[in-house]
């Protein structure tokens, strides 16, 4: 006679354990945080409108926040890759949101400012982007948010 593993809907009566006390992916750290991150995404695509996706709203912001800087601290300030980067500031320009030139100080730097009207953007969008940070974490009481922020900060 052949073992078989219980169905995943028996797994899922037995509160989701598994019968012999192994890993369980619903617990794991990662996957509960790409949920999240899921969950995060849809909000952010239905509150911030204008076309703007999470990372060029990132380089937005950040650039909102500290002013013109190389592409590559904009890309390290806000977790993207050369690549990446390159890519969000190339659509970002086109759509005249910001504007790019060499660095004063070393002419191989690419410096990245906000033009005008990416000033403007940002500025409007800025309410909406903490609007999304709110409801994405409104199931949690006010202590909760801060130590979520805590936690997550120090696992960073």
């Amino acid at each position: 006679m052949t073992s078989r593993k219980p169905s995943a809907r028996r797994r899922a009566a037995n509160g989701g354990k598994p019968e012999d006390g192994s890993y369980v992916l619903d617990n794991q750290v990662g996957f509960i945080l790409r949920q999240v991150s899921q969950r995060h995404a849809v909000i952010f695509d239905e509150l911030i409108g204008e076309g703007i996706t999470p990372t060029q709203w990132a380089a937005l912001a950040k650039l909102q926040e500290i002013g013109p800087t190389s592409q590559n601290l904009l890309g390290r300030l806000t977790a993207m890759d050369a690549a990446t980067i390159k890519g969000v500031v190339l659509r970002l320009n086109k759509r005249h949101l910001v504007e790019t030139g060499p660095d004063p100080e070393d002419a191989r730097r690419l410096v990245v400012r906000l033009t005008e009207q990416g000033r403007r953007l940002a500025k409007k969008l800025t309410p909406r982007a903490a609007a999304i940070s709110q409801v994405t974490m409104a199931p949690l009481a006010p202590d909760e948010q801060m130590r979520l922020i805590a936690i997550l900060t120090k696992l960073r």
